[in-house]
């Protein structure tokens, strides 16, 4: 079949090489398609359960809300574990599914399940479930500032709740029309409310309770419609409007009539716009601003709906106050452009190299530039598989595309047409006649299409063992080995047809194969050599023995990582502050901290959120701040040689130095993906379970001390549990029974007094502000005052708090954990200056020596070694299979055990070369490096494939078993040197660039690099000593079938 084809493509070979149109123009139209990413999305699938309880404490979320929605949520089809956080007022639950089911089936069930415990859950609490988005949907984000000199219509200058109306109200609903946008989130400023705030005095005088103002404002607020009346042939529709629209129109309704005189707002109370309760806040160099987050709908291309968005907001500002200025402040694009450069850079590199190569090993122009050929076509048709098969390009999936071992089929095939057609012309004294070209153009193609195709075939299939990756290793490196699968076929697929299409049409005329002068210095020092080798053949094998062996126990000493860290670019910081600090504190502070970060000449821009944003995807506390510092470009650095890492380390010397903080240093991406996938921000997560809250502190005090002492141990801490302070209002029942109320009465009483109580809301056009009722501020913070405050009685009568109710200043919890229905404290740490393997296998040594564990009471380590650890054990079982499949495919092509033996050597010796190259740049052993040795045992096994072929159809031909190694060995010099050279020199820009990414795919070109160097040694002595040793004694031909 395979020679019908390749007949096929020589005489209708003007039509084959039309088709490099199609391929040209299917390409081109997927590119535009393309979905272009920086990173694949490794998020799992997951929904995130957000209930907002005002008031309500972390003990009584986690008892009223978290509980039963988590208890609800137990043995949904697909479901993987639950996580959970309850805080001040709020509880959240994330579900977990597993691995392909579909978020909106699982949507879709947690909203049944929600609906039928509605009648568990405290009245007017709502779970409503998080935005379709993941971990790396936030795209962009932007502050809303205004000018110094910008003034309101009043003629103020600018507030904060007047920009957070500008963000509510004006940008946020246009960019939520962008087409990719699940959800506009804002933080910072305060929602405008308008504030009823009685006097305590006057409503004594008046006789007047909280419950009779909100009642009266209820009461006093509302539109109604009455029908129609039909008069005249006319209709004409009732109405009967009462709805607030002013403050003054609040002032004047009327409470209550005392001996007949109206009681109104305005005698007992003052009403202005007020600022509401916020549970976070935003800050931007040094000043508290509102930010705005645009989040990606799950499974849209983030360049794309980044630069929508983007765009929008230039469209946006026309329609904004003057003065007021929308700024980005992040955008994904660029870090996805970087990284995309980064890939581009390497592959245009790469693909030059090659081609010098290609020219110089073949000393023919034309043959160079057919091999050559193959490099964009091969790439345009992967184009179109990616847009066909929803592969986004990426550093991952575009990282482990080498245009060497691309055009390696191609290679073969070319060099030895070349050399037949300079061989026949040499004979024959002349150029040949069409017919002759053409069949030594077949002749030449068939001798070698079959080891070409193999060996294709085997670098196939080394990809399979990541394809069984699952979790977030599979959803990382399945991109990276589709693509190069696709990108493999495409240049099997081109070496069978265009390659010898093409070389029957250009390779006419006189044929130059001049040895270009590398290549006879080559071949003048490998005769003597190879000989040399055949004398001393115990030696070389045994050598050979010894590296392989010196290289696995040099392996065992490198270290373990998952995936080096991608450098963004920018810098991610969490500032920590003790627990209890108040909102306003915490700006304080952070506006301290920013003004330092920003006196550093790298960095452009700094921006912080604060406690958590309207929709409550990242929920912390006020005491946490997450900090973005964006830098500048390398190029505007007064010293552009300084890396990123000395950077942050002279960040962390100058705000040691600001009282109050603890930090992370992260960065944007990494930090939300740490924690999404495993909960945990931080390489290295230890997770206690138990019950008691007390216990669990205790024993993760003691693994902190264990983990502190260890070497590599960075920004180390424990969740914050303790230290929320809180003022309790404890009634005294008796004496409530004596006076005629009950406990809830009282309860109701210091809500609205302190919380505030809505009684309405008023109308602007679409806009829509609440009207709360509650005490002065003033009077709210004085807890002293709060303690002679008049609760009213049912006859009417008044009497001070402190009758009735005793306070109570004292810390309660901060926060509740839980993970799959048990309440758990985790300890985090970050890993420096060490590789992560060994740093975790210390940890586990450690604790199980020193820590003690109350029974009832037991750990699990999660974080970003989870990944590295399922992925290893992985591997350890397919990559052996895929090891026997390809044994079993030499056998296929050889016929023979012994000689599919003698090739399979290949791959430990390569290995060999991975191993010392990693050693060598003081590289850990990655996923990524490990990506690196299963490309390199297909090359090897490629590279002695093509030789022993051609060994044993020469010993078939001439009979002498050793002349017919040697003669061999050197004719194949050329092919192995130029697949080999070929390979490794397209992997080099990728092993030394320092672009964005750049990290991620270092280690996999430098394992290729270093691989590719011992398996091309061992292809050139170590098989032909093999093949004629074990060979030495068999019948000529018997075995060369």
């Amino acid at each position: 079949m395979i020679e019908s084809i390749l007949r096929l493509a020589i005489e209708r070979r003007y039509l084959f090489l039309s088709f490099i149109l199609v391929i040209f123009a299917l390409g081109i139209w997927s590119y535009q398609k393309l979905p272009i990413d920086a990173v694949p999305d490794i998020t799992n699938v997951q929904v995130q359960i957000n209930t907002t309880a005002p008031g309500y404490s972390p003990l009584e979320a986690e008892q009223r809300i978290t509980y039963p929605v988590e208890t609800a949520l137990a043995g949904l089809p697909r479901l993987s574990h639950t996580r959970s956080l309850s805080r001040y007022g709020l509880s959240q639950v994330t579900v977990v599914f597993e691995e392909g089911t579909d978020i909106y089936f699982a949507r879709n069930l947690i909203n049944e399940r929600l609906g039928a415990i509605k009648s568990v859950l405290p009245q007017g609490l709502e779970p409503e479930m998080g935005p379709i988005s993941t971990g790396l949907g936030e795209i962009f984000m932007y502050t809303i500032q205004a000018n110094p000199d910008a003034r309101m219509t009043n003629g103020k200058p600018y507030t904060a709740t007047a920009l957070r109306e500008i963000q509510d109200w004006i940008i946020k609903p246009q960019l939520a029309q962008v087409k990719g946008v699940i959800e506009v989130n804002s933080i910072g400023g305060y929602n405008k409310q308008y504030h009823v705030t009685p006097i305590p005095e006057k409503l004594l005088y008046h006789e007047v309770s909280f419950n009779d103002i909100a009642n009266a404002l209820r009461a006093n607020n509302e539109n109604r419609g009455a029908g129609y009346i039909e008069k005249n042939g006319q209709q004409l529709l009732v109405r009967a409007p009462g709805q607030l629209a002013t403050i003054e129109e609040i002032l004047d309704v009327i409470i209550k009539q005392n001996d007949g005189i109206p009681v109104k707002i305005h005698d007992i109370a003052e009403v202005a716009i007020g600022k509401e309760l916020r549970t976070g806040a935003a800050t931007r160099d040094g000043v508290e601003t509102v930010l705005g987050t645009a989040m990606m709908l799950i499974g849209a291309n983030s360049r794309t709906v980044a630069r929508d968005v983007a765009l929008k907001l230039e469209d946006i500002q026309i329609s904004l106050p003057e003065g007021v200025v929308a700024e980005p402040v992040y955008n994904r694009t660029t870090l996805v452009d970087k990284a995309i450069a980064t890939v581009t850079k390497n592959l245009v590199e790469g693909a030059l190299l090659v081609i010098v190569v290609l020219f110089l090993l073949l000393g023919n122009l034309r043959a160079a530039l057919i091999t050559a050929a193959v490099i964009p076509l091969s790439m345009l048709m992967t184009i179109t598989g990616m847009v066909k098969t929803g592969v986004s390009a990426n550093l991952m999936s575009l990282g482990a595309l080498d245009f060497g071992l691309i055009v390696d089929g191609a290679v073969i095939i070319v060099e030895n047409a070349v050399r037949r057609l300079a061989e026949s012309q040499k004979q024959n004294g002349g150029i040949q006649a069409l017919r002759e070209r053409l069949n030594i153009v077949f002749e030449a193609t068939s001798e070698v299409i079959r080891p070409s195709l193999f060996g294709v075939a085997i670098i196939t299939v080394v990809y399979i063992p990541i394809f069984t990756l699952t979790g977030v290793e599979g959803k990382m490196f399945h991109p990276m080995a589709a693509t190069v699968v696709m990108a493999l076929i495409s240049a099997m697929v081109l070496s069978l047809t265009l390659v010898p299409a093409a070389v029957a049409v250009f390779m006419n005329g006189k044929i130059s194969e001049k040895e270009s002068a590398v290549l006879s210095a080559t071949k003048r020092f490998y005769r003597p050599a190879l000989l040399l080798a055949f004398k001393f053949r115990y030696l070389v094998v045994s050598f050979a023995a010894m590296l392989v062996a010196f290289s696995l126990w040099l392996a065992t000493t490198l270290g373990s990582e998952f995936v080096p860290q991608l450098n963004e670019g920018d810098i991610a910081l969490q500032a920590l502050r003790i627990p209890g600090t108040g909102l306003e504190q915490s700006v304080e502070m952070q506006e301290i901290l920013e003004k330092r970060i920003k006196s550093f000449p790298e960095v452009d821009k700094v921006f912080s959120r604060i406690g958590t944003p309207e929709v409550a995807t990242d929920p912390m506390p006020p005491s946490i701040a997450d900090i973005f510092v964006i830098l500048k470009s390398r190029d505007l650095w007064n010293d552009p040689s300084k890396s990123k890492s000395e950077l942050v380390e002279e960040m962390e010397e100058a705000l040691e130095g600001i009282p109050g903080n603890n930090y992370e240093f992260t960065q944007p991406i990494q930090m939300r993906f740490n924690e999404l996938i495993s909960g945990v921000r931080a390489d290295l997560g230890i997770k206690i379970f138990g019950d008691d809250l007390d216990q669990l502190m205790f024993t993760a005090n003691d693994i902190l001390q264990i983990v502190n002492s260890i070497e590599g141990a960075a920004d180390a801490r424990m969740e914050q549990v303790e230290g929320l302070p809180s003022l309790s209002v404890i009634p005294k029942r008796e004496t409530l029974g004596r006076y005629g109320l009950n406990v809830v009465q009282l309860q109701d009483w210091i809500a609205t007094a302190i919380g505030g109580e809505s009684a309405g809301i008023l109308y602007e056009g679409d806009r829509r502000f609440e009207l709360i009722v509650r005490l002065p501020e003033i009077l709210r913070r004085d807890i002293e005052g709060l303690m002679s405050l008049p609760v009213p009685l049912p006859n009417g009568d008044y009497i001070p708090l402190e009758e009735v109710a005793t306070l109570n200043i004292q810390p309660s919890p901060a926060q509740i954990s839980r993970e799959n229905g048990k309440r758990r404290v985790v300890v985090t740490a970050n890993v420096r200056g060490r590789d992560l393997g060994s740093f975790v296998n210390d940890v586990k040594n450690r604790i199980q020596q020193e820590a003690k564990i109350p029974p009832g009471y037991w750990l699990d380590y999660g974080g970003t070694f989870e990944q590295l650890e399922s992925a290893s054990q992985r591997l350890a079982i397919v990559v052996p299979i895929t090891l026997l499949v390809i044994l079993g495919i030499l056998v296929m092509a050889f016929g023979s055990l012994k000689d599919a033996l003698i090739i399979f050597t290949g791959v430990p010796l390569a290995l060999t070369g991975g191993v010392l190259s990693l050693w060598l740049r003081d590289m850990p052993l990655s996923i990524s490096a490990g990506v690196g040795f299963i490309a390199l045992s297909g090359v090897a096994v490629l590279n002695g494939l093509v030789m022993l072929a051609f060994i044993r159809d020469l010993w078939h031909e001439k009979g002498d078993l050793l002349t017919s190694v040697v003669d061999g060995a050197l004719i194949r010099l050329r092919p192995v040197l130029m697949t080999a050279l070929v390979a490794s020199l397209g992997f080099i820009p990728m092993a030394l660039n320092t672009g964005t990414g750049a990290e991620v795919q270092r280690p996999l070109a430098t394992v290729v690099i270093g691989g590719i160097i011992s398996s091309t040694l061992l292809t050139l002595f170590v098989l032909p000593v093999l093949y004629h040793w074990v060979h030495r004694h068999s019948k000529q031909g018997v075995e060369a079938g």
